[in-house]
């Protein structure tokens, strides 16, 4: 790594951001990979400068098809440019319009070494000088760590937003060491199909090295515990791999927002990291509210280490963090009220740990209890609310109170003052069950007077984990063990008057794969290691705190990159990328429940229209949880000037007690005429899940 030593960085006087002082001109590029592979790249250039001047380069890396979000690209990527940046992005291979077999899974070894080819061939081109960062939200978080721990000698800095450093816990696949199906995980397999824009085009080998190329999916189910599948790019097995300079950004409505505080504590290179009221989603247009130009500060963190001009960053302290006041459970909040905080760093010194212990009357006080035995009907169908609109660890979360109709709840008094969290609380629980496996999940909820509840933290533990997730272990039932849960990372100030609810339950379906016996488990209070909740609580005072802009809008594209207009139509249910619960269907007489997710949308290109379907259905019984099932349903329908494309993808995943089973369903016609389809089954066994 070649960077300007510290010491002469500090002993000069702090230097604005580079201020924008040029224009935007996009150049596409076809970069060959060892093996002849050529990856599809596009350059957006800064023009106006000194005849000869070279730029740093900044690598966003996707399989999300450049070609068709070129006109956002320009506009997001502006900001970057007309300071002084040339910002490279390149399709993965086999995606978009780059060249060669479809990558067989996120994160390969097949991505990472082409990786460390683009950041070399980038480096080294007329317009750059040497230094090169990378940078993305999700999978280009994702592989933006990935590529700073392969330390590849040009690579300088790297910023991930919405990232994580531990792959099996964290990802969309096994969320707390529990199988999760992801409603991107199923439709990622469509979009993996659709070939390059403009020209979308159906050779021999679009068929061999994309239509026909096994379902990703059936990859990531194979791979039910924790090991050196998940392990090969796991940051939090050896934090020492990154070398570079690390500005980590979260949100505190994301599901990877756990990664901030342990990279920030356990990296030793210079880190940087800010978590925010944001779901998935850049901060400069995050939702919910308030926004900030997050991309002011990148301009700042690269110019430090790619430009080699102090900008005052490394002075300030290392870690922002919005403070979230109490809101009403709202899916559709528009805003979150709080305020942005200086943090030293992780640990913070001063907070402590405040125990909270269960009563036998269901209370929640400081004051350990006596003893006492809870007991709980497992309720499979139980925790549609508890996991949002969207099923995962993220997003604002309706009113928790039917899930919690269904789980063991103690509630303290109402507050006399209010109390800040920030952290991971941590459950710590004396649980048993009457079957081998089982699963529990603990949640902290913030009790309003009127009686509705917002979820503040929560997480599940595989209790066949209890030990390793690596080598699971069955239970024996009717044994009592501790179990502790470590909620997922969270800031809240519980008001004067509101109470603070722990509850405990086995089930959050669809969102996590329901264990697949009847059962009753309990919950045992009292006693030196009796049922408890640690509460990270921050003492009252006061910090210094960052003066972040607003967000900048941005340049609209030049008419030949014309923005793609959206035309909804009246079922149209457009998120981002996800689908999103629609409706929730009981039929008391057989017991069963269905939760129907839709996504989707139309949008119009120079070159045609494209429309978007997804629709997503979960079903089970729950005098039957073994027998959970999704279904999903994809489609593309491409409207081009000379033919209408359709893509589509039929996905059933299920299980029985002993099995899972997969069938995928693949079809592509041209104006109405079939062309391909293809067709996967396979039995996968149940594995401790």
């Amino acid at each position: 790594m070649t960077l300007l030593p510290l010491l002469t960085l500090l002993a000069t006087a702090p230097q604005p951001p580079s201020p924008p002082a040029y224009g935007i001109e996009l150049q596409a590029a076809s970069i060959p990979m060892q093996d002849g592979v050529r990856l599809a790249a596009d350059l957006f250039v800064p023009t106006g400068g000194r005849r000869g001047e070279r730029f740093p380069v900044l690598l966003e890396y996707l399989p999300y098809r450049k070609t068709e979000d070129q006109a956002d690209n320009w506009s997001f990527y502006s900001y970057f440019v007309t300071r002084g940046y040339v910002v490279a992005r390149v399709d993965l291979r086999g995606t978009g319009n780059s060249e060669g077999r479809l990558v067989p899974y996120e994160y390969s070894e097949i991505e990472q070494q082409d990786g460390e080819v683009l950041i070399d061939w980038l480096s080294k081109q007329p317009f750059s000088t040497g230094n090169v960062g990378m940078f993305g939200i999700s999978w280009g978080g994702f592989n933006s760590i990935h590529m700073a721990m392969r330390r590849p000698p040009a690579l300088k800095a790297i910023i991930a937003v919405d990232a994580t450093d531990d792959l099996y816990q964290d990802d969309v696949h096994f969320m707390d060491g529990i199988l999760h199906v992801d409603s991107w995980e199923m439709g990622q397999d469509l979009r993996n199909l659709v070939p390059g824009a403009p020209d979308f085009t159906l050779d021999d080998a679009y068929f061999r090295d994309r239509f026909d190329t096994p379902p990703w999916m059936l990859t990531y189910k194979r791979q039910q515990r924790d090991g050196a599948f998940w392990k090969r790019t796991a940051l939090k097995e050896r934090y020492d791999a990154i070398q570079v300079p690390t500005f980590v950004i979260g949100g505190w409505y994301d599901g990877y927002r756990d990664s901030v505080p342990r990279m920030l504590q356990h990296v030793k290179a210079p880190v940087k990291a800010m978590v925010g009221p944001w779901h998935h989603s850049y901060p400069h247009d995050g939702w919910p509210k308030p926004q900030m130009e997050w991309r002011n500060e990148a301009v700042r963190w690269y110019d430090q280490w790619l430009k080699g001009k102090d900008t005052g960053i490394l002075a300030e302290p290392r870690f922002a963090v919005f403070v979230r006041q109490s809101h009403p459970p709202d899916p559709k909040l528009d805003e979150v009220k709080g305020e942005w905080r200086w943090e030293d760093g992780w640990p913070i010194a001063r907070i402590r740990n405040q125990a909270l212990y269960p009563q036998p009357n269901h209370t929640l006080s400081a004051t350990p209890p006596p003893l006492a035995i809870h007991s709980l009907r497992y309720v499979p169908t139980a925790g549609i609310e508890a996991g949002g609109p969207v099923m995962w660890w993220g997003d604002v979360a309706p009113d928790q109170t039917p899930t919690d109709a269904y789980s063991l709840v103690y509630d303290t008094e109402p507050l006399a003052e209010d109390l800040e969290i920030l952290g991971l609380p941590l459950a710590q629980l004396r649980v048993s069950a009457d079957a081998p496996l089982a699963n529990w999940f603990a949640r902290l909820g913030d009790v309003a007077p009127d009686g509705t509840v917002t979820q503040v933290a929560g997480a599940a533990q595989n209790g066949a984990h209890r030990k390793s997730a690596e080598s699971p272990e069955a239970l024996t039932p009717g044994e009592t063990f501790p179990l502790d849960i470590e909620m997922h990372f969270t800031s809240w100030v519980f008001p004067k008057g509101h109470r603070i609810r722990l509850a405990v339950n086995n089930a959050m379906w669809p969102m996590l794969w329901p264990s697949r016996y009847p059962m009753t488990t309990t919950l045992a209070l009292g006693g030196p290691e009796g049922t408890r909740v640690q509460l990270p609580v921050v003492p009252p005072g006061t910090r210094p705190k960052p003066t972040f802009l607003p967000p900048a809008t941005d340049p609209k594209p030049p008419a030949f990159l014309e923005a793609p207009a959206a035309a909804h139509d009246e079922d149209d249910s457009t998120v981002s990328g996800y689908g999103e619960i629609s409706r929730v269907e009981r039929d008391v007489a057989t017991g069963t429940t269905k939760v129907i997710a839709l996504n989707g949308g139309t949008s119009r290109f120079p070159w045609g229209t494209r429309r978007y379907e997804e629709s997503i259905t979960h079903t089970l019984a729950d005098a039957h949880p073994e027998a959970a099932s999704v279904a999903g349903q994809y489609k593309y329908t491409l409207t081009l000037k000379d033919r209408v494309l359709v893509f589509e993808s039929n996905v059933m995943f299920r299980s029985d007690k002993d099995n899972f089973y997969y069938e995928g369903f693949r079809r592509l016609t041209k104006d109405g005429v079939l062309l391909r389809e293809k067709d996967w089954k396979d039995t996968i066994p149940r594995d401790f899940q």
